[in-house]
């Protein structure tokens, strides 16, 4: 794989209560990825990025809503996110990485 690609692929970690309620829960991760990513592109992603071993990458596709702005519709884009297992007793820390 690419290097240039894998820093790519993953775009922000996702911060919400839900992706803090199964990290807490599951040791998983959950990181908004390019639209074309695989789910080897982003294993190898944030093994490369967080010097972390991965277990298990799920994917998943979010279509974006219709939403009116004033008299016109317009659409929000679409997103997809990927789940991060980590393997036992290892954790990402987003304050310290770079």
């Amino acid at each position: 794989m690419n290097p240039n690609r894998l820093t790519q692929v993953v775009i922000a970690p996702v911060i919400s209560e839900k992706s803090t309620l199964v990290g807490e829960k599951q040791n998983q991760y959950v990181f908004r990825v390019m639209q074309d990513a695989t789910k080897a592109e982003v294993k190898a992603a944030i093994e490369s990025l967080f010097k972390v071993t991965v277990d298990a990458v799920n994917v998943v596709n979010i279509a974006g809503k219709q939403k009116r702005f004033g008299r016109s519709m317009g659409r929000r884009r679409n997103i997809r996110k990927a789940y991060v297992s980590l393997a036992a007793g290892q954790e990402i820390n987003f304050a310290e990485t770079k």
